[in-house]
């Protein structure tokens, strides 16, 4: 059985991602077999196919940390053909080959099935970006923050996770301050339920140890000093869900924010999260994402285009989602 993926291969310090046809005997191991109809290009994968820092645990890999498909085959006891199903993270396309191919061998317990609200192209204009939002505002919500409370603050609020984030958050009733470098899309962001938005530049630089109090809460894709800031201007009691590293992986701030005004920097992690949290957030996505919302925030490419597009990611000329029609 023939079929296409990419691959990223490694010899010596030299990195390098191929489109090309294997075989199913190369897929590694696993008790339950895919055919996969959509996958996603997300930052982690633009990280990969580029080379541009290590998260490729062994070689070769298929990149690619989220799909949507059918099972094929399986020996599993909660799977059978002709299911529909979901995989997001659990190291897949860092460690286990993952979604930018037409098939996939996986682990049954990392699965979860496609809610009925969601075709598989839907689901992956979600992805884990979107899973992983909606983990943001779940953590927002278990911490108490309610729309009475004031304005939330979303980073990176044109990529993936920004973009759900505002579109969910704004159903919900709050109101949602998009911070972007790119104020051009603001009428992108306005449609999603941004309220208004601040140049990222405000949050990017080296900050006070304490600024205006000013957010009820905060979805963070951006992390260093833009999250340092973020903190420091939290109201009295807030909530930072902290989800991503864009800018950086350091956080150069202090203590202050959090043993003087008691904001609570909550991590949210998508990777390993147990299945009834991922059934409960794919479920709520179910509820307050309709299909228009979602079309306005992709970009469908096919396979033989994630090499390039992984590039374009990168370098910022991306926004929202980008699926991939595996199968095209």
């Amino acid at each position: 059985m023939s079929f296409n993926a990419l691959i990223i291969d490694k010899e010596d310090d030299t990195i390098s991602a191929n489109y090309r046809t294997i075989e199913a005997t190369d897929l590694p191991e696993g008790d339950v077999l895919v055919d996969i109809g959509y996958s996603t290009l997300n930052y982690k994968d633009g990280l990969a196919i580029t080379g541009a820092a290590p998260v490729v645990r062994q070689y070769p890999m298929v990149p690619g940390i989220d799909f949507a498909g059918t099972v094929e085959e399986s020996s599993h006891p909660k799977w059978k053909a002709g299911d529909t199903v979901i995989l997001n993270g659990w190291g897949v396309g860092e460690k286990h080959w993952g979604g930018l191919s037409q098939k996939a061998r996986v682990k049954g317990d990392w699965l979860i099935a496609l809610p009925d609200a969601f075709t598989a192209r839907q689901a992956m204009s979600i992805g884990t970006a979107g899973y992983t939002a909606m983990l943001c505002v779940m953590a927002l919500e278990t911490h108490n923050v309610k729309p009475e409370d004031g304005e939330i603050l979303v980073t990176g609020a044109n990529g993936g996770v920004g973009s759900v984030s505002t579109a969910v958050l704004s159903k919900l009733g709050y109101t949602v301050v998009a911070s972007t470098g790119r104020p051009e899309e603001m009428e992108y962001l306005s449609k999603l339920g941004a309220s208004s938005h601040i140049d990222r530049n405000e949050l990017s630089e080296p900050g006070r140890p304490l600024g205006k109090e000013r957010w009820a809460g905060v979805v963070d894709c951006v992390g260093s000093h833009t999250l340092a800031n973020a903190c420091a201007t939290t109201q009295y009691g807030g909530t930072v869900a902290a989800c991503g590293l864009a800018q950086g992986m350091d956080l150069p701030a202090t203590v202050a924010p959090f043993i003087l005004r008691g904001v609570t920097l909550a991590g949210i992690d998508s990777v390993n999260a147990p299945i009834e949290k991922r059934e409960a957030a794919w479920a709520r996505l179910a509820e307050l994402l309709n299909p228009e919302i979602l079309e306005s925030m992709i970009t469908e490419i096919t396979l033989s285009e994630a090499i390039e597009k992984a590039g374009e990611l990168m370098e910022g000329h991306i926004r929202g989602r980008i699926i991939v029609d595996v199968n095209a």
